[in-house]
């Protein structure tokens, strides 16, 4: 059986590792494009966009660690700022 089309906040939550109310929170400021579903309005995600999410979080986490260098290219420009 293919895997569903659309994930209810709880199973994005599961994904994620955490709780339903940070996914509304990400899908009320727009972090994970959802839409509203029926007369109650339940919010589905769409794999494919939890997928990109994803996808988008290595990208500024592999950007973050290019610019905020850890380890012993840090400790070695640490070690000259404070001989200056």
């Amino acid at each position: 059986m293919p895997a569903p089309r659309f994930l209810q906040l709880s199973d994005v939550a599961e994904v994620l590792n955490i709780s339903a109310n940070q996914v509304y929170a990400l899908v009320r400021r727009g972090d994970i494009p959802a839409v509203k579903i029926g007369g109650r309005g339940q919010w589905r995600v769409e794999s494919s966009e939890l997928e990109k999410y994803i996808e988008r979080l290595y990208t500024e986490t592999k950007q973050f660690i290019d610019t905020h260098p850890f380890g012993e290219e840090a400790e070695a420009a640490d070690s000259e700022d404070v001989r200056s």
